[in-house]
This record gives C-alpha cells, structure tokens and sequence, in this order.
C-alpha cells in the first residue's frame, strides 16, 4: 500500500508511476529501434511493391538508420503532452521532442542522397564524375548546415547574428588561410575545365606520375605506379603543366633496329617493305594522315645501320599496347632471319701490328 501510495503521488503535477511509464517506454525505443526501423522499412516495401513501382533495395536500406530515431521521437512527443508546457519540465521535454524530430527530417533527408545519388551519375557525361562527386558532397554539408542550423533555433539561437558575429573572425581566418581558399579554387577550375578525371594517367613534371584516385576540396590523391599514394595540393595543377596520358587517341612505337654493315642493299630493303606491309595491313595499327608510319633506313651509326620504326598502336590500353609490341618485336626478329640479316652490337675493331717486325726494319 506504501508503495502504491508513493507511485500515486504527483510531481510537477504528473504522477510518479506516469515518469515509470515514460522511463519504460523510453527503455523500449532503445532496446527495440532497430527492430522496429526494420519492421516499419520492411511494411513500406511490401507496399510499394503492392502500387507497382520498382525501386532499388538501396533506397529501402538507407532509410533504417534515420528510422531508428522514430520511436523516439514519438515516445517524447507522447512525455511532452503530459506535462503542461508552460511549466519548466513540459519546455524541455517539447524541445527535446523538437530537437529529436529535427534530427530525424534532416537525417532522414541526408540518408536519401545515397540512392537518389544514382540520378547524378547522369549528368557525368556532360559535367565530369569528380565534379558530379563534389555537387553531391556539397549537398550533403548543405543539408548538416541547414540541420544543425534548425537545432540551433529550435533552443532560441539565432543562427544570422551568430554568423554576422563571426564575420569578423571570417576575415582573420580568411587572412591565414589563403592557400586553402587558392587550392578550393584550383580544385573547381580543375573540374570545369576537365584537364583530368579519376582515373587518368598523368604525369606532373617535377612531382609524381600515376593514377588520379580522388579530387578533393583542397588536394588530389594520385597513386603511382608501385601503389604509393601521393597527396598534392591543388593549386599545383594550377600552375604546372599536366601530361594526360589517358587523353591519347594512340600509343606510339619509335624504335631503332641495327642492322649489321655487311648487310646488302637488296636485304635491307626487301626487311623495310616487309615491315611497312605488316603496318599497313594489320588491325593493330593506325596509318592515316594524322598518325603516319615510316620504315626508314635513318643513318649509319658506329656499329650498324640503323632502321627507323615508326608506328603507332590502334589502342590506348597499355596491356594491349604490350601485346602489339611483342608481336612486331617477334615479326622483325623473324625477318631479319629470313632476310639473312644479323642484328648489330656495339663493337670496335682493333689492328695489332707485329712489333718485333718494325724494331728489325728499323735495324736492317
């Protein structure tokens, strides 16, 4: 009876047992958030399915974690009805509901961009994937800035003196960091002007050659060629000039074949014509006007005659670039064979002369 008598007693003009009513439920909507989430994802799926409309498992999957947030905030939507607004307990618990319901509009907004992210990736064709990457992100802030900015107010913070306020310490900043707002602003150039993507090749004469992994705000990720990233800051690209590697149309083949002196007019010349038909004729080249080929005798140099081969590949893909190259490699070997051609090496040519037979023409 005691202890019915203590349960029955008000506090705050709400009854005790009430608050353990709330405690419970409050227990509840933690314990069992993610059950219920997935219960109120699952439902909705079921009727989506049932109107006919096909939407991706993704959209359903990153709505759980906001959904998670709903049983609580109704179950402080329920405490703050029970206590009278105007009392001090009743305006905390309506703004903690608020802030709750806050955090869950906005959360639950910024969980959708990650299935609604799929309807930018058309738009990489005419913008570029890092600068679609960017819009993207820059929504994402938005919308934490706006959250954070509406939670602000829902406890009586203005928000616009609060950044007026901070004006001024905006320009100090601004004054010390410079190099950051000059790599943000390389960063945009480098994304309107395609000058790379991710996923290029390119070399920065005096820094780093490799893979573009990442444009950020402030710096690139590039990773060479052994996996080692690298981190430059953006306004190098700015500054330096860039070689694409993946903007070539074709891979080049320049080689110089050393045919040994001794070999004939008649050889030398059935080998050259013998390669440019190959050239010509074969899928793995392009000769046009623009991307011309020559199999020229180039110039007689100390050990050999050496024959120009100049070509370029019809691919761009370095694997292939490969595989073309070793099959003109092994075509030439096999000419030179049946030319009766020998490749040149370096080599001097030494003339010894008998000394003992100069010393008896001296003395004779």
């Amino acid at each position: 009876m005691e202890f019915l008598k203590i349960i029955n007693q008000n506090f705050l003009g709400v009854e005790l047992s009430q608050y353990l009513f709330f405690f419970l439920l409050i227990l509840f909507a933690i314990l069992f958030n993610s059950f219920i989430a997935n219960f109120i994802v699952n439902r909705l799926k079921v009727f989506v399915k049932k109107t006919g409309n096909k939407i991706d498992d993704s959209l359903f999957n990153a709505l759980i974690p906001p959904c998670k947030l709903l049983p609580l905030v109704i179950v402080f939507f329920m405490i703050s009805l029970a206590f009278d607004k105007n009392s001090n307990l009743g305006f905390y618990f309506v703004k903690i509901n608020n802030s709750f319901a806050t955090i869950f509009v906005f959360w639950f907004m910024h969980r959708l961009l990650i299935p609604f992210s799929i309807f930018f990736v058309k738009l990489e064709n005419t913008l570029s994937k890092a600068l679609v990457a960017w819009i993207i992100n820059a929504i994402k802030y938005l919308i934490i800035f706006l959250g954070v900015a509406a939670l602000l107010e829902t406890w009586g913070i203005k928000v616009g003196p609060v950044i007026a306020g901070l004006g001024l310490l905006g320009v100090a900043v601004a004054l010390g960091a410079q190099d950051l707002f000059k790599n943000l602003i390389s960063g945009i150039m480098i994304l309107m002007e395609k000058r790379f993507q991710i996923g290029d090749v390119i070399k920065v004469p005096g820094h780093t050659e490799g893979t573009v992994e990442q444009i950020g705000f402030r710096s690139t990720l590039i990773r060479t060629f052994d996996s080692t990233p690298i981190t430059l800051p953006n306004y190098i690209f700015a500054e330096a000039p860039i070689l694409n590697f993946s903007k070539r149309e074709f891979r080049r083949i320049n080689w110089l074949i050393g045919l040994e002196y001794n070999s004939k007019l008649d050889q030398i010349k059935n080998f050259t014509n013998s390669l440019s038909q190959y050239i010509e004729n074969s899928k793995d080249f392009t000769v046009n006007d623009n991307f011309k080929s020559f199999i020229r005798l180039d110039k007689f140099n100390d050990s050999s005659i050496d024959i120009l081969v100049y070509c370029f590949t019809s691919t761009n893909d370095w694997e292939e670039y490969l595989f073309i190259k070793e099959k003109l490699a092994i075509f030439i070997k096999e000419k030179v064979e049946e030319t009766n051609l020998n490749f040149a090496f370096p080599s001097q040519s030494v003339y010894i002369e008998n000394f003992e037979n100069k010393i008896n023409e001296k003395t004779s």
